[in-house]
Parts: C-alpha cells; sequence; structure tokens
C-alpha cells in the first residue's frame, strides 16, 4: 500500500542568506522506442503520464510539471486528451506551470545523426507548439544522448533557446569538473559563429536526470511512489516506500556549482503514470523541508527549467567558455566506452539517411509543382500527406535510442517500417507529380516555361552516373530530345544473369531530367567494359620485393594495385603528381560475450579483446574497364580454398566525356562494400593504411556541419576504443603534403589507430549474457548483410578544402532514381530558371511545411485565445527556404568568404515573391524579435566570425551569408492564375 497524504498549500519563503535553494523539476524521461514501440508505450504508460499529470497539476497551484520529446504528447493530445484537458493545457502554459522543453518531435542523438535531420525533427514538434500554443521552446534538456556535440549549442542558439542542459559526459572529465566547479560554462560551439551564437550550458551532475538512487525511499533510481511501468499493461497503485531525508543530497550536489541554486530533477523513465500518487507524497516532504528550512539551511519548491535557470541568469555572474570543442566519446567506467552504437544496426543508419535525403527531394519537387502548375490535378492536401508521413519517419528515427542501433528487434522493425511506408508515400508523390505534368504536355497546358536547350551552361549543373540493372547486354540511352546519353554496361558483380548499366546524367538545381532506354546493337548502344579477373592470392605470403603493379586511371587519379596480394598499392594525384602509398584491408575486433569473463560489446559499448585481427587471407581480383567507369572488384576469402568469400570491396573510378564537368566525378574513388553476416561477437572494420605522417591524428565531422581534430589519446585501459569517434560524414587524415579523406553516406565509427591509418567500422554483430541486456532484447545479434558506400579524394590541403563540400552533398543527395514504362516521347520537362546558388551556399530546404499559424505572434496568440484554428486550410503559398554556408572561417581563402544572395533572381522560377520573413531556424520567430539572454561570459578575442553576418537590402533582397550561418526564410508567394 501507499501512504496518500493530503497536499498542503507549498509557499516557499524566501530563502535566507547562504540558504540553500532547490529547484525541484518533475518530469518523465518517454523514450520514442529504445525498448517498446511507441504503440506499445502509449499503451502501457505514457498516455496515463500526460492524462494524470494534467489532472492532478490542476489540483495544486504550487505543482509543476515539463514535458520535453513531443511524439508521444502530441499522440495523446489527438487520440486521447478530451475538451476539457486541452483547456486544462492552455491554462497550465498559460500559468507557467507546465513547460515544453526542447520541443523537438524526439530527444535527438548528438553523434551519429546529421544536422538536417536535427533541424527536421526539431522544426516538426516547435511547429506543432507554435500552431497550438502559440508558445516556443527556450531550453533544452538533453539528458540522454550518449555524449554531446559542439553542433548541438549552436543549433538551439539559432533556434532562440536561452540555456542548454546535457548530462552524459566521460566519467572522469565529470568528476574533474564537479570538483573545480566548472559544470556551467558559455558553450561557442561554432568556431565561425562564435559568441554571435553561444549559449549558456549546464552540465548535470554524476547523479544525472533520475532522482538520486542512493536515497533509501527511492525506488531504484527515483522517488517512485507510482511504482514501476509494467509493460503490456499499467499496474495498480504503486508502493510507497520509507521516507528520508532528500536535504543531504541537496547539499552534496550544491559543493559541485558555484551558485547556491540547486537544480534537483525529480523523475526518470517511464514515470509520473499515476502522478496523483506522485504529488500527494512529494507534496508533504516539501512542505515539511521547507517548514524546517532554519534547521536544515535549505528551501525547495516545485520549478520548471526555465525558473532554475532564470534564477541562475538574475546572478549575472561571470562564467568560463568553452571552445568549440566537444563531449565525445563518451565512456561512464574505465571499460565502457559508448562508442559502438556509432556503427550499431547499419542497415537502419543507411535507411534513415535515404530516407531523408529522398524527403528533401520531395519537398522542393513538391514546392515547385505548386507553383508552377496551380491547376494540377494533384490534390494539395493529399500530398501534404505523403509528405508528412515521411516528415514523422525520419524525425522519429533521430531518437538517441533510434538512428544509434541501441533499441531492441521489435522497435528497429517499428522505425524501418514507418520510414520505408513514408518512402513508398514520397515516392508516390513524386510519380503523381510525373505523370501529371505530363499529362499536361501532351494537352499544351504548360504554363509559360522555358527550356535551354544548351545543358552546359545552365548553372550548379550536376553530372553524376546512375546505375541500373538490366537483363540485356545492348541497350542504347537518350535523353529527351532524342539524343544519345554517354552510358556503359558490364557484367554484374552480383549475378551472372544481369548487366550493370551506366548512365551519366546532367541535373540542374532543383531540376528532373528523363532517359530513354532501349534495346540496341548499333554505334549507339551502350559501351561494353571489359573484364579481367586476376588469380586469389594469399596475402601475408606475398613478396614484397618484386612488385607488380596494376594501373587503373582516369584523368585526376592513378590507383596502383599490387599483383603479389591483390590489394591497392598506391593512389597518385596525377594534377600534382604526389603519390600516396594505401592498402586497404578488412579486419576483425573479437569481443567477449560473457560477464563472468570480463567486459563485453553490446548495442552501446565497444570493448575489443584486443587489436583487430585479420580474418581473410586470400583475396580475389576483377578489374572491370571501360570508357566511363573502371571498376576494381576485391573479393576477400578465409583462406585459398574457401569457397565464399567473406567481404568485398568494389571501387570506381569515373571518365567523363569532353563537354562535361568533370570536376567532382573524375576527383573521388567511390568505394562500396559487401559485409556480412558476421560471425557471433566480432566487429568489421576496413583499415586504410598510408605513408603519410600524420602523427595518429584524425579529423571527424560533428553531425555533417563542422570538423573536430582528434589526436590519439592514451589510457590506461580501453584505449582503442575511447579513440574511436562518430563520423556522420566527413573524416580525414593528412600530413604536411596531402590530405586522404572519407565521405560516407551513413554514419560509423571510425579511429586512427597508427600514424597514417584511418578505419572505419562497418558492422556489428554480438550477444552477451549480460541480464539487464537480456532482458531487454539488447544483445544485437544483427545477423543482415550491408553494403555501405565512401567517397575517397586525394589531394593537397587546398585542393580537398574545395572538393569535400561539394562532395559530401552530392553523396548526401544522390539523384532520386525512378522507372515508368516508355510509351512514347515526351516533351522534356520545361522547367524554368533552375535554381543556382554561389559555390558556398547550399539550399537546405525548400518546402511548404504546411503550417496554419499566423507569422504575426501576436495575432497567432489572439486566434489561439479566441479558438480560432485552421486545420483544414494549409497555407501552400508560404514557402519555408532554408539556406546554409558551408565553409569554417579560414578553410578557403575564397570560398569562406561572404556570399551574397539574391532572394528575387535565385526565385523567379517560383512565381513572384510577395512577402519575405526571416525566421528562427526552426521557423516559429521572427528573427527581428527574437531577443535571447546575453550570459556574462570571460573576455578574450574570438580567432574568427563576421562582425556582420547579414543585410536585407529591402530595395533589393539580398543577403551576406557567413560560415556556418542558417538562414530561414518564410516566403509568401503571389497566387498564380490558373
Amino acid at each position: 500500500m501507499y501512504l496518500l497524504l493530503a497536499f498542503l498549500s507549498l509557499i516557499p519563503r524566501a530563502p535566507c542568506l547562504g540558504e540553500l535553494k532547490a529547484f525541484v523539476v518533475a518530469h518523465s524521461h518517454m523514450d520514442v522506442g529504445w525498448v517498446y514501440t511507441v504503440q506499445e508505450s502509449m499503451h502501457a504508460y505514457a498516455a496515463n503520464v500526460y492524462t494524470s499529470v494534467v489532472e492532478e497539476l490542476m489540483k495544486g497551484k504550487q505543482r509543476k510539471f515539463i514535458a520535453v520529446e513531443q511524439e508521444f504528447f502530441r499522440l495523446w493530445w489527438d487520440t486521447v486528451a478530451t475538451d476539457i484537458h486541452k483547456q486544462q493545457v492552455h491554462q497550465l502554459l498559460q500559468e507557467g506551470r507546465l513547460e515544453f522543453i526542447i520541443g523537438g518531435q524526439v530527444m535527438h542523438d548528438e553523434a551519429v545523426t546529421h544536422i538536417n535531420d536535427q533541424i527536421l525533427q526539431l522544426t516538426e514538434g516547435h511547429g506543432f507548439l507554435y500552431e497550438t500554443f502559440g508558445m516556443r521552446p527556450r531550453f533544452s534538456w538533453h539528458v540522454d544522448p550518449f555524449g554531446a556535440s559542439a553542433t548541438t549549442p549552436t543549433l538551439f542558439a539559432l533556434a532562440g533557446f536561452n540555456a542548454h542542459l546535457i548530462s552524459r559526459i566521460d566519467y572522469d572529465l565529470k568528476d574533474d569538473m564537479q570538483k573545480t566547479k566548472k559544470l556551467q560554462f558559455v558553450w561557442r560551439g561554432s568556431p565561425s559563429l562564435s559568441e554571435n551564437h553561444e549559449i549558456f550550458t549546464h552540465v548535470m551532475d554524476q547523479y544525472s536526470y533520475c532522482t538520486p538512487s542512493q536515497i533509501p525511499f527511492s525506488n531504484r533510481s527515483g522517488f517512485y511512489w507510482n511504482g514501476i511501468a509494467v509493460f503490456p499493461d499499467p499496474p495498480k497503485d504503486g508502493v510507497y516506500p520509507n521516507m528520508s531525508s532528500m536535504v543531504a543530497n541537496i547539499k552534496k550536489r550544491a559543493a559541485w556549482f558555484r551558485t547556491d541554486d540547486v537544480l534537483w530533477p525529480w523523475g526518470c523513465d517511464k514515470q509520473f503514470f499515476n502522478a496523483s500518487v506522485q504529488y500527494s507524497n512529494m507534496d508533504p516532504l516539501l512542505d515539511y523541508i521547507n517548514k524546517h528550512a532554519d534547521q536544515f539551511g535549505v528551501t525547495v519548491q516545485y520549478s520548471t527549467v526555465s525558473d532554475y535557470f532564470q534564477a541562475l541568469y538574475n546572478r549575472n555572474l561571470t562564467w568560463d567558455i568553452q571552445n568549440f570543442q566537444d563531449f565525445l566519446p563518451y565512456s561512464t567506467e574505465p571499460f565502457q566506452a559508448w562508442s559502438g552504437f556509432y556503427t550499431s544496426r547499419s542497415v537502419l543508419k543507411g535507411i534513415a539517411r535515404r530516407a531523408s535525403s529522398l524527403l528533401c527531394a520531395g519537398e522542393s519537387f513538391f514546392t515547385q509543382y505548386v507553383q508552377k502548375y496551380p491547376a494540377g490535378s494533384v490534390c494539395k492536401f493529399w500530398a501534404l500527406q505523403q509528405l508528412r508521413s515521411l516528415r514523422w519517419a525520419v524525425s522519429e528515427v533521430q531518437h538517441h535510442d533510434g538512428i544509434t542501433g541501441t533499441e531492441s528487434p521489435k522497435v528497429k522493425d517499428m522505425y524501418m517500417n514507418h520510414l520505408m511506408d513514408g518512402i513508398v508515400n514520397v515516392k508516390k508523390l513524386m510519380a503523381s507529380i510525373i505523370l501529371d505534368t505530363d499529362n499536361a504536355k501532351k494537352n499544351g497546358k504548360l504554363y509559360s516555361y522555358v527550356y535551354n536547350k544548351d545543358t552546359g551552361k545552365r548553372g550548379n549543373v550536376l553530372n553524376s552516373f546512375c546505375c541500373i540493372f538490366t537483363f540485356y547486354s545492348a541497350v542504347s540511352v537518350y535523353d529527351e530530345l532524342g539524343h544519345p546519353v554517354p552510358a556503359q554496361i558490364q557484367g554484374s558483380a552480383e549475378s551472372p544473369f544481369t548487366y550493370d548499366l551506366y548512365i551519366l546524367v546532367t541535373l540542374s538545381g532543383l531540376s528532373y531530367q528523363r532517359y530513354s532506354v532501349k534495346l540496341s546493337a548499333d554505334n549507339e548502344s551502350a559501351f561494353i567494359a571489359r573484364s579481367v579477373k586476376y588469380g586469389r592470392k594469399v596475402i601475408k605470403h606475398a613478396d614484397r620485393q618484386s612488385r607488380r603493379l596494376i594501373p587503373v586511371l582516369n584523368d585526376c587519379y592513378t590507383v596502383m594495385l599490387d599483383q603479389n596480394t591483390n590489394l591497392m598499392h598506391s593512389i597518385t594525384d596525377r594534377k600534382t603528381n604526389q603519390t600516396v602509398e594505401v592498402t586497404q584491408e578488412f579486419l576483425e575486433y573479437h569481443v567477449n560475450g560473457d560477464v563472468r569473463k570480463g567486459p563485453i560489446s553490446d548495442n552501446y559499448l565497444f570493448t575489443p579483446n584486443g587489436s583487430a585481427v585479420e580474418e581473410s587471407k586470400a583475396v580475389g581480383l576483377e578489374v572491370v574497364s571501360g570508357n566511363l567507369v573502371r571498376e576494381i572488384r576485391q573479393y576477400f576469402y578465409r583462406n585459398t580454398t574457401a569457397q565464399d568469400y567473406m567481404y568485398v570491396a568494389y571501387s570506381r573510378i569515373y571518365s567523363v566525356p569532353g563537354g562535361y564537368d568533370d570536376k567532382l566525378l573524375c576527383h573521388r574513388i567511390e568505394q562500396e562494400y559487401r559485409v556480412g553476416p558476421l560471425e557471433l561477437n566480432r566487429e568489421a572494420i576496413f583499415r586504410t593504411s598510408t605513408n603519410l605522417n600524420t602523427k595518429q591524428t584524425l579529423h571527424t565531422d560533428n553531425n555533417g556541419y563542422q570538423m573536430q581534430k582528434r589526436p590519439y589519446k592514451v589510457f590506461v585501459n580501453n584505449s582503442v576504443a575511447r579513440n574511436y569517434y562518430p563520423m556522420v560524414q566527413t573524416a580525414y587524415i593528412e600530413d604536411d603534403r596531402m590530405r586522404l579523406i572519407l565521405l560516407a553516406e551513413r554514419s560509423h565509427g571510425v579511429s586512427s589507430q597508427g600514424n597514417g591509418q584511418v578505419e572505419v567500422m562497418l558492422h556489428r554483430r554480438l550477444w552477451n549474457n549480460l541480464e539487464w541486456d537480456l532482458n531487454y532484447n539488447l544483445t544485437l545479434n544483427d545477423t543482415s548483410v550491408v553494403r555501405p558506400m565512401f567517397w575517397l579524394i586525394l589531394g593537397t590541403k587546398s585542393a580537398a578544402d574545395v572538393l569535400y563540400q561539394s562532395s559530401a552533398l552530392a553523396l548526401e543527395h544522390r539523384p532520386v532514381v525512378m522507372y515508368g514504362e516508355l510509351t512514347e516521347r515526351l516533351p522534356p520537362p520545361l522547367l524554368r530558371d533552375p535554381v543556382t546558388l554561389p559555390a558556398n551556399l547550399h539550399l537546405q530546404t525548400l518546402s511548404i511545411p504546411g503550417w496554419t499559424y499566423s507569422s504575426n505572434h501576436t495575432e497567432q496568440l489572439q486566434n489561439i485565445y479566441k479558438g480560432i484554428r485552421k486545420q483544414e486550410d494549409a497555407d501552400f503559398r508560404r514557402v519555408l527556404l532554408r539556406i546554409r554556408h558551408m565553409y569554417e572561417v579560414g578553410e578557403d581563402p575564397v570560398l569562406s568568404q561572404p556570399a551574397t544572395v539574391n532572394l528575387k533572381s535565385l526565385l523567379k522560377g517560383l512565381g513572384t515573391v510577395e512577402l519575405v520573413e526571416e525566421r528562427s531556424l526552426t521557423g516559429t520567430w521572427d528573427i527581428n524579435t527574437l531577443e535571447r539572454w546575453k550570459w556574462k561570459s570571460a573576455q578574450h578575442i574570438s580567432k574568427g566570425g563576421w562582425e556582420t553576418r547579414f543585410c536585407f537590402l529591402f530595395s533589393s533582397p539580398k543577403l551576406l551569408i557567413g560560415r556556418c550561418w542558417y538562414f530561414c526564410w518564410m516566403l509568401q508567394l503571389k497566387k498564380q492564375s490558373h
């Protein structure tokens, strides 16, 4: 039984000088996934959290609560909440007793998510909150992501936040920060934005976000008067534990911070599903402490996060500065390095990124269709539903137990199903738009489109190779004017019955092209490549003295293969004639699965038994040569007699005919691997070893946004795992001469375990007998086959700086290929005025969000107060536009400079722009009314940054955009006549 006490009116008195003041923040950490699916969690506890919390907050004016992730709240609001609940939520928000923190769809992971997707999920949540309540979150609560990225403080600053809160950083670093009272600081996450978008940051102490388990009357790790959530059904009333004092814990925590204000989280995972029991027991406890404040030296009060930060801000202290560095990787003990999840569930990571890229294409495609073809037959509301399904799925999987691969198998299946459903919906939308515009062309209903026949002069043209499978060896490819298109066909590496057809496609900014593939046997047929196979070679016994080298080359690189080993030997940059010795091979880390024998690896942790082991002893080689593509196929076998290979590496270099821009295509070696299924308790890596004198220093990206320098660190224990870092998009090694870059289309763990080396973890298959992992099915027995792709770029530092950003974008946003039966020749897609930007800018977002809220804040609040909501009237003339500068300050003498954009010229293809509003990153703030707290910090001269970040010339809307700066606009386009 639990002890139910009548609640009292708790009015905390003003603390005396030197008296501690504890801010008790009630919260429930509700993972969107992890062990249980969203549907299971809604049934077992999540719906009850919001129902019971709202009802209990109404019973006591002193009570408060914070809500964090929006997915569960939105589901509750749409499917569970009554009209009375909704009225109460509005009232509680106005009274400041219910507070939305972060406000994103989920609490996103910080290590393996791309910044595009972080912005998306934050925008999804913020749009709902502003549309429904007219409120905009101002504080973060990033308490559970496994390590902290330097991108996040910049992201939240751009979204309008006043302060940032994190928890999981390396255990020994946190211990040092506690001892020196350095857990609070001003974080300047971006070296380019510097103090312009710094943010005050609070690191939670060693107790983190759960009520301390050391206190006797907490249940496991919190004041859980309502007990523990039980699946599949909610439990009955909880059990009231023995009461003890929380005062000692408050005083202990206070000793680690500079002020007498103590943040005291009350709650943990899946808590407050019976808020009545929670508050009824906490009320008298707080009242008791306050009545004896003179004795205890402590006062306590229910609080929100804003209450705590406001008190801290009012003290007007001067804070230390944290410059640009992140808090990755994260370890909780010497043998618990949380660097395994950088690679866990690689298939999910790959699908999530492809879904994000498709969403970007679908958003811009639909936006152009709506503006350019107002009489189109595709229902715009249906179209918006298709896009929203993928927005939801991509946002959902960014959760810190989602794309991380740290969820149970059934939750992984949930994420995959939601992503695949969204992918199908958006492809269905894009196909519908193509069919509709095709019909319009047939009927002569195209409106003032202009077709530029000179494809070589269209600006921002992307030349790329698309590979499709065919059953025919003699085919021809034509563009929409009937002109032959360069193509190459070759036998497929995957099947003896199919062929790979490579087509050189040309795309202007935000456009699409149609190509026809026909059976053919004339001189316009695709070039037929030839193949040469080399015998299987044993790696260890190769004669290193008498090397026989095989050259494979294009205009930019010469790749030398060692015929004695069938491995790569070197790469020469033909422009500078600089040669770098390069050897690549697959290896495996062996890990322990028996907790009785030592530390283990699991979904989260990477704990190798020792150095990586070379499991494949022999390599087979095939070289396919054509006029467009040269492909190196390497098959890795356990021994010379093994029937089946363990791994495959396909390396391709491209040659581009005259008249085409070959800058990006020529300067990359495309590498695709096939890995798996692995043996149990193996972690597969691909190691690139060079003769570059890198001093064992690696550079990796934070979330595809900015780079971090990673010098190798020696630890007493577990140095291998603690020197693994997340690679979301880019990693490179370099010396004084050359830089070798790897670009990825999904996240991986990456490390430099030796001078001149870079290794990427590709796949993991694990099982262990840790009871906790077994109970929650978190052992990662992943039997899948993974096929990750990388682009390798080699060049001087100056050349590499120019190439890697645009190449990373090209890899992230590869052309979307759609197929249809060829019935008759159609006119070309007459796209007017392709979008053209300076080379250092990226148009990140061009979409119709479908928001119904007024962009005038006063009007929006009045509409909500009056109950005016136009859910059915999405404004299809309102367009969200984001542009990002891609280069850091000082990264390139030309590309790092600010760039000017003329919005009128940029968007003339979409119609007349009636109104331009500069907005915050998630679109909910008019930038002219957004004021963030300026925290006092130790003054020093910044190394970079722009004094004037932008200008807005109203006679001609031009913008000056500095590095890493995101500009976000809402555009009102003039309605097109039908």
